[in-house]
């Protein structure tokens, strides 16, 4: 129970390894707040995990690259849960394309929400983690963001930047308490990945060392561990959960 009596705040819980961090962070001990913009989809994840007996799971709906909807939701985590301890900005999309193809709509849209939103969602929490005194913030990079990735301007450019805001953060916040860290997934099987043909997926496992696509549970056990007691004294660091494939 390394996160009991915690309250963790997780954007893109409804689905993918948001979903698996918040089922192992109610399985250890903490409230956890599904936010996601599909309102269906996570109040019926959240009824799921409150069926495995804690209770330990509510769900508020919101939109991490719209500023008012993010104070909104952060405000009702707060006074319905009493506090927020742990901050995981989850929440991210896709719109690939060549540079020569990328339109300037699906460009900024990766921006707002993978960019953008985290900045939304560290600022509106914030405060509550200055007046514990203590907490975790942890972002979701990508291997993409460290190497780049071919079809990828701008989810790589956000998953670059979040690697920079992270290091920033962690300077800046740490004399408060706050540990800032970020995880880089590789390729994981998620809903992203699984719109990828077969073709190339055969070509992305013979790159990887361990033979093998990401879980889900893998990269939520990370933030598990960069969320814990356990990692009090690491912070600035990018945590690359990847399976080796950019040794």
């Amino acid at each position: 129970m390394r996160l009991e009596g915690k309250v963790a705040l997780i954007t893109g819980a409804a689905n993918g390894i948001g979903y698996a961090a918040a089922r192992i962070f109610v399985e250890e001990g903490c409230h956890v707040a599904l936010v996601d913009f599909n309102q269906e989809v996570g109040e019926e994840k959240a009824r799921q995990l409150n069926e495995m007996g804690t209770g330990n799971a509510t769900f508020f709906q919101g939109d991490v690259a719209n500023r008012s909807s993010v104070d909104s939701f952060v405000k009702e985590v707060r006074e319905q849960l009493g506090k927020i301890d742990i901050l995981i900005n989850n929440a991210g999309i896709t719109r690939d394309g060549m540079i020569h193809k990328l339109s300037p709509e699906d460009f900024q849209k990766v921006l707002d929400v993978n960019l953008t939103g985290v900045f939304n969602c560290t600022q509106a929490v914030l405060p509550h983690l200055i007046e514990n005194g203590k907490g975790k913030i942890i972002n979701t990079s990508s291997v993409s963001g460290v190497y780049g990735n071919v079809g990828q301007t701008n989810y790589a450019a956000t998953k670059a930047a979040v690697v920079g805001m992270t290091k920033t953060w962690a300077k800046e916040l740490g004399p408060k308490g706050i540990n800032v860290n970020a995880v880089a997934p590789g390729f994981t099987e998620t809903s992203m990945v699984a719109a990828v043909p077969e073709k190339v997926i055969e070509q992305m496992k013979a790159m990887i060392p361990l033979g093998r696509l990401g879980k889900p549970d893998d990269i939520a056990k990370a933030y598990l561990y960069l969320a814990s007691d356990d990692s009090d004294y690491v912070n600035g660091t990018v945590l690359h959960v990847d399976g080796g494939i950019m040794m």
